[in-house]
């Protein structure tokens, strides 16, 4: 499976994209390809072995039509989504791939206003062309109200960043302390990583420590202020993660 970085770097080409629009229809040959980019078949070769490298398709020989030799035909083989939200106080990159299984087996991750179209499809393998587009209308009104949930979610997110700015630098003393009280924010739900976040930013691991030890002390004396309670620990004790989720 490709990462993020990888996935952009192949997509980033505007041929690329084209091929793949075409192949997630139906397989096609090399030469289909060429007729309709307009572009030669030569070209479509290297980028199809870039796509392939990279997993994004497969291919097989299939006996031509016309009666000549197998020939080798393309066909897009993942399913994923490469979402990124930018903006100030955001930077979100994720490469999801796309779960299997049939619509009974998907169910219990659809929102539930889409039972109705379980039970409409249930183990039948084939639509006629007309409910399918019925049933296609439906999936893509969910869809845009998830992607206007979602939408929301990240704007909100990036409020409570811009909140939250004028408190991580009224309280940090350098570049790397703001950089690293943004870093634990933007994943509450899990440790740092400080040997990764201490190469990201060529400073030494016992820095990065000694300012981790710094963070967790005030946000030990934040969380008591908040919720009206005392948290008594000894010296050195590491700041449960579940503090700040």
């Amino acid at each position: 499976m490709v990462e993020f970085d990888e996935a952009m770097n192949i997509l980033e080409n505007k041929a690329r994209r084209q091929i793949l629009r075409h192949l997630v229809k139906e397989p096609h040959y090399p030469l289909q390809l060429s007729e309709l980019l307009d572009i030669s078949q030569q070209a479509v070769m290297k980028h199809l072995k870039v796509l392939e490298k990279a997993e994004f398709v497969e291919s097989e020989r299939v006996r031509s039509e016309r009666g000549g030799p197998p020939k080798k035909m393309y066909r897009v083989n993942q399913s994923f989504s490469v979402r990124l939200d930018l903006g100030p106080n955001l930077f979100r990159a994720e490469h999801r791939i796309m779960p299997s299984g049939g619509p009974m087996r998907l169910s219990n991750k659809l929102p539930n206003e889409l039972d109705e179209v379980i039970n409409r499809l249930g183990t039948r393998r084939r639509l006629p062309m007309a409910e399918a587009m019925d049933i296609l209308a439906e999936l893509d009104r969910a869809l845009e109200k998830i992607d206007e949930s979602r939408d929301a979610v990240i704007a909100l997110h990036q409020q409570i960043m811009h909140k939250v700015t004028p408190s991580v630098s009224e309280h940090s003393e350098s570049y790397e302390e703001r950089i690293l009280a943004r870093e634990i924010m933007n994943q509450p739900r899990r440790p740092l990583d400080l040997d990764l976040f201490s190469h990201s930013l060529r400073i030494q691991s016992t820095d990065a420590e000694s300012m981790m030890e710094s963070l967790r002390d005030r946000l030990m004396r934040d969380f008591a202020a908040n919720s009206g309670n005392f948290v008594a620990a000894r010296d050195g004790t590491p700041l449960p993660w579940w503090l700040v989720r």
